[in-house]
C-alpha cells in the first residue's frame, strides 16, 4: 500500500498526519508537543520561535505517527509540508540558523513596511506586488539588516519556515512562487523576484533560494534526516504551501469563487480568484495561490485577524481555569444570549492587524456591567468578537470582488464549537460547509499531486468527508446584525 506523509508546521504545535493514498483517509496522525509551543516577545510587538525546535516537534511527531500506523519505513511514498506565512529564518552556508526565526504575528517592521510603500509608490507596489510591502517578510529582514548587521552579513539564504523545514529534510535550499508572493518578494507584472522591493532595501537577490514548483520534485530525503524521522532515505518531497493557501487546498478550493476558513491560532478566510485583485490599503493581501499557472491563474485574497484561537485559550488559561475544556466553555457560552447583553469584545491582542491598517491596538472589554455580565457571558462575547473582527475584514474582503456566499472550513478549532459556527454564518450569511480535514492531510494530498500518484485533484479528493452544513439563522439575523453594529461602534472609537 501507498502512503503519504503530510507536515504542518504551525506557531502552536506541529502535526504530522499520513493518509492512504488509495482512499484519500488518514490512516494515522500525531500532535506534538502536547502543549502550546511557545512563542518569545523580547520586546513588544516582537514574535520569535527557535526553528531547531520545529524541527524537533517535526521529527517526534513523524516517529509518532508512523509508530501509530505501524508502518515500515519505505511504506511513504511523497512527503509534503505546510508551514505558518509571512515567517523569516536566516540560515549560514552551512545551513546553520544565525537568530530565532522573526514569526507572523511580529510587528517590529510595520513602519519598515510603512516607509517602502512611500518611497516605491502605493499604485507602484499595488501594480507589481498587489501589496504593501507591509509587515512581511522582505520588511523583517530589512529589520535585520539595519538591527543586527553582524548576522545579516553572514545570511547565505533567507527562508519561510516551511523553506527551512524542507532544508533539513533534503538538505537542500529552495523556495517557491507561492513563497516568495507572501513574503512579498513576488513581482506580478515581471513575473520574477521583486526586484523593486529588494533594491529599495539593498538587498541581494541571491540570499533567495533557487526556485521550485509547489507541486513537484523538491529534493529527496536525506540519510540524516530520514534517520531521525524514522523514514526511509531518498523519499521524495513533492510539495509545500503556507498555512493558509494550504488550509484551501485541504478543502479542495482551488476554483475562482470558492472560499474556505479556518480559525486555530489566528482567523482566516481566504478565497480563490483568476484576477489580480487587491485592497488599496492592503488591509486584506492578495498571493499566488497553489495551482496559480500562467495560462490559468489562480490567486489567493487572504483576510486574517491575529488573535483567534490564541484569545479562547488565554481565557481558558487566565479566566476560567485550565480545569474546564474547551467543550464546557462552548456549553457556558451558549447560556449567554446573541450579543452577550451588551459586551463587547475586541480581539486585537496579538500583534498589529492588517484589516486596522496594521495598527496595534491590543485587546479590549467594553460595556462591562457588574450586575448583569458573568463568566458566560465573557466566553461568548470572545468568540462573537471573533466572528465580528472577521466580518469586518470580509466587508473588505468583498470590496475586491470576492463573494462570500458559501464557505468550507474545517470542523476543529474555534469551528468546533456550535456558537461561532452560527454566529459567522448568519453575520456573514454565508453558508457554512464543515469537513473533517487538517493542514497535515492536506499537506499529503498535495505530496499526492506532487509526486503524480494522483493524477488531478478529483483524485487527490477522495475520502474528504463533509460533517456538517450550517445555514444563516434568518430569524435571528437581525440580533446578529445588531450585535455587530455593537462591536463596530467600539471598534470605530477605539480607531479614534
Amino acid at each position: 500500500m501507498t502512503y503519504l506523509l503530510g507536515i504542518d508546521v504551525g506557531s502552536s504545535s506541529v502535526k504530522v498526519s499520513l493518509l492512504d493514498a488509495a482512499t484519500g483517509l488518514a490512516t494515522a496522525s500525531a500532535t506534538s508537543p502536547s502543549t502550546e509551543l511557545p512563542i518569545q516577545a523580547p520586546q513588544a510587538g516582537w514574535a520569535e520561535q527557535d526553528p531547531a525546535v520545529w524541527w524537533q516537534h517535526v521529527a517526534a511527531a513523524t516517529r509518532q505517527a508512523m509508530d501509530k500506523a505501524g508502518l515500515a519505513a519505505e511504506s511513504v511514498a511523497a512527503i509534503g509540508i505546510s508551514y505558518q506565512m509571512h515567517g523569516l529564518v536566516c540560515v549560514d552556508a552551512d545551513g546553520a540558523v544565525l537568530r530565532p526565526a522573526i514569526i507572523w504575528c511580529d510587528s517590529r517592521a510595520v513602519e519598515i513596511g510603512a516607509e517602502a510603500a512611500q518611497a516605491i509608490g502605493a499604485e507602484r507596489c499595488r501594480q507589481h506586488l498587489l501589496n504593501s510591502p507591509g509587515n512581511f517578510t522582505a520588511s523583517k529582514l530589512r529589520w535585520v539588516q539595519q538591527h543586527e548587521p553582524d548576522i545579516y552579513a553572514r545570511i547565505r539564504h533567507i527562508m519561510l519556515p516551511g523553506d527551512y523545514i524542507a532544508l533539513r529534510l533534503t538538505g537542500t535550499a529552495a523556495t517557491t512562487m507561492s513563497g516568495l508572493s507572501e513574503g512579498i518578494l513576488w513581482d506580478f507584472v515581471d513575473q520574477a523576484p521583486a526586484r523593486l522591493v529588494l533594491d529599495h532595501y539593498g538587498i541581494d537577490p541571491a540570499l533567495l533560494p533557487p526556485l521550485v514548483p509547489t507541486f513537484g520534485d523538491q529534493g529527496r530525503l536525506s540519510a540524516t534526516a530520514a534517520a531521525e524521522l524514522g523514514l526511509a532515505p531518498g523519499t521524495p518531497v513533492t510539495y509545500r504551501g503556507g498555512d493558509q493557501p494550504n488550509n484551501a487546498l485541504s478543502l479542495n478550493v482551488l476554483q475562482p469563487g470558492e472560499v474556505a476558513a479556518t480559525a486555530g491560532t489566528s482567523g482566516v478566510v481566504y478565497g480563490v480568484t483568476d484576477q489580480p485583485a487587491s485592497d488599496p490599503a492592503s488591509r486584506v493581501n492578495t498571493f499566488v495561490h497553489l495551482n496559480h499557472q500562467p495560462e490559468a491563474p489562480r490567486y489567493g485574497v487572504l483576510l486574517c485577524i491575529n488573535g483567534t484561537g490564541i484569545l479562547n485559550s488565554w481565557l481558558k488559561r487566565e479566566v476560567v481555569g485550565e480545569a474546564l475544556g474547551y467543550k464546557a466553555m462552548d456549553q457556558l457560552a451558549a447560556t449567554a444570549p446573541i450579543g452577550s447583553d451588551g459586551l463587547v469584545m475586541l480581539p486585537f491582542g496579538n500583534g498589529a492587524e492588517r484589516t486596522l491598517g496594521n495598527r496595534q491596538v491590543g485587546g479590549t472589554w467594553a460595556n462591562i456591567n457588574f450586575n448583569v455580565h458573568g463568566r458566560a457571558h465573557y466566553l461568548r462575547a470572545a468568540q462573537e468578537g471573533i466572528v465580528f473582527a472577521m466580518q469586518y475584514g470580509l466587508d473588505i474582503m468583498a470590496a475586491t470582488g470576492v463573494a462570500i456566499n458559501r464557505v468550507r472550513a474545517g470542523h476543529a478549532n474555534m469551528f468546533f464549537s456550535p456558537i461561532f459556527q452560527q454566529t459567522f454564518a448568519s453575520t456573514s450569511g454565508a453558508v457554512l460547509e464543515l469537513y473533517d480535514c487538517d493542514g497535515s492531510q492536506g499537506a499529503a494530498r498535495g505530496a499526492g499531486l506532487g509526486a503524480a500518484i494522483y493524477p488531478d485533484a478529483a483524485a487527490a479528493f477522495t475520502g474528504l468527508t463533509r460533517k456538517g452544513v450550517v445555514e444563516p439563522d434568518q430569524q435571528r439575523a437581525a440580533a446578529y446584525q445588531e450585535a455587530y453594529g455593537r462591536w463596530k461602534a467600539v471598534l470605530e472609537r477605539q480607531l479614534g
